[in-house]
């Protein structure tokens, strides 16, 4: 393949111009391009050149570009359009700026329990869409899980895996370790793989979201592969309650395994009952032709943090200041005095301590309103513990007040569902913010799960919130209770409650029917006799016969199940009755000699009687004669001449 910057610029299909690099890999280079028929910007994955030469490759190439291309679902990267081309085949899809899960994880970023619950569903409801359309991905790993701008998850790449795996063309050395690192245990054994290999893989790619830690990778490829045959998960503190639905997923024997629908319904139903996740710090590279451009802002003429000038102030407690006081009034001159009098200055005097008295008046009107104590945005304390929001509050000089308490689903015990002011309101320094505390899950309340199978029960919890399940460990045997209906319900080991908090799960106990007893030994006097011991021990009774040479004609040879089997009462039990050895017919051995008619008589389950005449002479009658039925064993008298 060419060097990834020797293909900026060309156009493939006279549609897709190559902009510029987003990746390589082994197999393939990923390029932005501009679409110049519809003007918009799409990603155009570039395949080996040597896959062009290879047919097998490209007939499954064009088969699974079709099917995929077909796919629309939100958490499914549209395939657009698909070609070949010198360079290689080709693939043109939906471009995403918000970069992969590997990004993420290369960047040292850990998702939390919930943020992996609302990946994983995400992704596994993309999944679950294509397995109902007969499409395995095969490659599930953190760089084929893409983020939009909104962070919602498209799983890439479908179809590609199974193309190259019926390739000619080799991957260079070291290069499958990205898959193997997610690989089910039925690929490792070259088995016939569905979608629950993807489903495998998604809960490895989810562990290793969370941990940072890839489960079963050793250091070589075959290491890894064998490493991960018959094991189960291992557990991981940082997974918390992820730890169950991930070990159902990764179950070493595929038949143990969630499907890719169930997946989505366990991380959901979860999800519902953490707190809400933090947005995903995504990368946001945009192309330049996308962005409206930024603005800095132009600087305001009054600097908003700097005190207000006096006359401002002034203003705002209501007094009117001068900058000097104001010149008395004019008065009418007075005739001239014949003595010259010294001109007063108290009323200047007077004023002016008069105007000081105002203003200090109003300064401490002021000060008492609290015009000049500072302001602050109140910061958002919402899903914080109350120690925890009295530390945001305190660097602002605010004064938190717990108001009362509410259940949530989203919220966990003790941490803040609302507050009062709202956050950035702009509220005064000792200013008090009244915060509600979560006390919890509500507890959801539900009608008696008696006379209900498993599917009903289930139903019936499901509008309370609830959810269900009916393992085969639960199930006991009842003489009173159907089989298949419950026997009882319980959470937290609460036996028939009929409360429990938003989202709990339900051990639904199922009967198995009355519990099997042993089948007792009958009488072999007669069927009669035998069906009467069996009716007594709760069990029904049917007739058969069968040839016996040690038990006579009539009399019970024994019962199906034998005596001491458990069985279910009310099971019907065979009673076998003999009708004795089985006949044989008396052979012709007319003209035989001695020995002869000996093995006639032995091959037809016969014995040799008394010898009437000579020992070399030939047989001429038998007694009885030859063509009757007699029983099996029996002695044949020979007569010779």
């Amino acid at each position: 393949m060419p060097l990834i910057t020797d293909s900026i610029g060309r156009v493939l299909g006279k549609r897709y111009r190559l902009v510029s690099a987003l990746g390589a890999g082994a197999s393939a280079h990923v390029f932005l391009a501009d679409d110049v028929s519809l003007q918009r910007h799409v990603a155009v994955k570039v395949l080996q050149p040597d896959l062009v030469n290879d047919e097998a490759f490209l007939k499954r190439f064009r088969a699974e570009a079709r099917s995929v291309a077909s796919l629309n679902h939100p958490h499914v990267l549209r395939v657009f359009d698909w070609g070949e081309d010198t360079d290689g085949p080709y693939l043109v899809l939906e471009y995403l700026g918000g970069g992969s899960l590997r990004d993420l994880l290369d960047r040292g970023f850990r998702l939390s329990p919930s943020q992996a619950c609302r990946v994983g569903s995400e992704a596994a409801q993309g999944l679950a869409y294509a397995h109902a359309r007969g499409l395995v991905h095969r490659d599930v790993k953190p760089a084929n899980l893409l983020f939009d701008d909104e962070g919602r998850v498209r799983v890439a790449d479908f179809g590609v895996a199974r193309a190259l795996a019926e390739a000619a063309w080799t991957e260079p050395a070291g290069a499958m370790i990205g898959t193997a690192r997610y690989a089910a245990p039925e690929q490792a054994q070259g088995q016939t793989v569905d979608g629950r290999a993807d489903v495998y893989a998604l809960a490895l790619v989810l562990y290793e979201g969370v941990t940072g830690q890839v489960p079963f990778v050793a250091d070589t490829t075959v290491g890894t592969l064998m490493a991960r045959i018959g094991a189960s998960l291992p557990h991981h503190q940082a997974l918390g309650p992820l730890d169950n639905v991930l070990a159902r997923a990764a179950a070493p024997e595929a038949r143990a395994r969630l499907d890719a629908a169930g997946l989505a319904a366990r991380l959901d139903a979860l999800a519902a009952a953490l707190p809400a996740p933090a947005p995903l710090p995504l990368k946001t590279d945009r192309p330049d032709d996308d962005l409206t451009g930024v603005v800095a802002p132009v600087p305001s003429t009054i600097d908003e943090a700097a005190p207000a000038p006096l006359a401002e102030t002034a203003a705002i407690t209501g007094l009117v200041v001068a900058s000097r006081p104001p010149p008395p009034p004019a008065q009418p001159l007075p005739p001239p005095p014949t003595v010259i009098r010294r001109r007063r200055r108290w009323p200047w005097v007077l004023a002016v301590l008069l105007l000081v008295a105002a203003v200090v008046a109003g300064l401490l009107v002021a000060a008492k309103d609290k015009v000049f104590t500072p302001s602050h945005r109140v910061p958002s304390v919402t899903g914080l513990t109350l120690a925890k929001a009295r530390a945001a509050l305190a660097p602002y000089h605010f004064v938190l007040r717990q108001a009362g308490t509410t259940t949530s689903i989203k919220v966990p015990a003790g941490h803040v569902v609302s507050q009062q002011p709202a956050p950035r309101t702009m509220e005064k320094e000792g200013s008090t913010v009244a915060v509600v505390t979560s006390s919890g899950l509500p507890i959801e309340t539900f009608p008696s799960l008696s006379g209900l199978d498993c599917t009903g029960a289930q139903r019936v919890l499901s509008v309370a919130h609830l959810s269900g399940v009916c393992p085969g460990v639960a199930q006991g045997y009842s003489s009173t209770i159907q089989p298949g209906q419950v026997i009882n319900w319980s959470w937290n080991n609460k036996i028939d409650t009929t409360k429990a908090p938003y989202g709990a799960v339900v051990i639904i106990a199922t009967s198995k029917g009355p519990a099997p007893v042993p089948i007792p030994t009958i009488p072999i006097s007669s069927y009669d006799a035998a069906a009467a011991a069996l009716k007594a021990a709760g069990f029904g009774a049917t007739e058969t016969q069968a040839n016996s040479t040690t038990v006579s004609a009539g009399q019970v040879i024994g019962t199906q199940p034998p005596a001491g089997t458990p069985t279910v009462p009310g099971t019907t039990v065979t009673v076998i009755v003999s009708l004795g050895p089985p006949l044989v017919t008396v052979p012709n051995m007319q003209g035989d000699t001695v020995s002869q008619a000996q093995v006639a008589l032995s091959n037809a389950g016969l014995v040799e009687g008394n010898l009437y005449g000579p020992s070399h002479g030939n047989v001429f009658a038998t007694n009885p004669p030859e063509g009757d039925k007699i029983p099996e064993g029996s002695a044949v008298d020979i007569y010779t001449q």
